[in-house]
């Protein structure tokens, strides 16, 4: 190995459950969560998990960390929908990713037996889910951020809807 090279190792994830939505594909979706307060749907987890979700009752809202399913290959470079030219990858939330993982802070309305509802969704019908966990604003809130290429153009981006780009 290389001085500086990064390890190879296989890491495998498993899904836990399965995020419902109304959106059976990526066309027409919120291109974030904060701009689909509106949006409901359920995140089934498998029974295996039930026990994990002792607590979370508590709380208002969640972060749910998922695998982009539908999304094939990745691109260093992308055209992400607030902006005409390209930028890094990991500059965006573009889905084509070298590891297609996707992170969305949502309401949990109420839990029941292993089946969190929702709202505030802007996640594909489908979509499997890898790992929850409590948003909680001490640890999760910054205010003193930058917001770089977006700053430009973050005015437009809760009326503009997810198309065929990334799906």
């Amino acid at each position: 190995m290389q001085r500086g090279a990064l390890p190879v190792a296989l890491i495998t994830y498993h899904p836990i459950g399965m995020i419902h939505s109304p959106f059976p594909d990526v066309r027409g979706m919120p291109i974030q969560a904060a701009f689909a307060q509106e949006v409901v749907g359920t995140v089934v987890l498998d029974e295996n998990y039930a026990r994990g979700l002792e607590g979370l009752e508590g709380f208002s809202h969640v972060i749910l960390i998922y695998h982009f399913h539908l999304s094939e290959g990745y691109q260093l470079q992308v055209r992400p929908f607030l902006a005409e030219e390209l930028h890094g990858v990991f500059a965006t939330r573009a889905p084509r990713r070298p590891n297609a993982i996707g992170i969305s802070v949502v309401r949990l309305d109420r839990v029941e037996g292993t089946t969190l509802y929702v709202s505030g969704l802007d996640i594909v019908d489908g979509t499997p889910v890898l790992d929850i966990k409590p948003y909680v604003p001490q640890f999760d809130d910054r205010s003193d951020v930058c917001i770089g290429w977006l700053q430009e153009s973050i005015d437009r981006a809760r009326t503009k809807k997810s198309d065929h780009r990334f799906g």
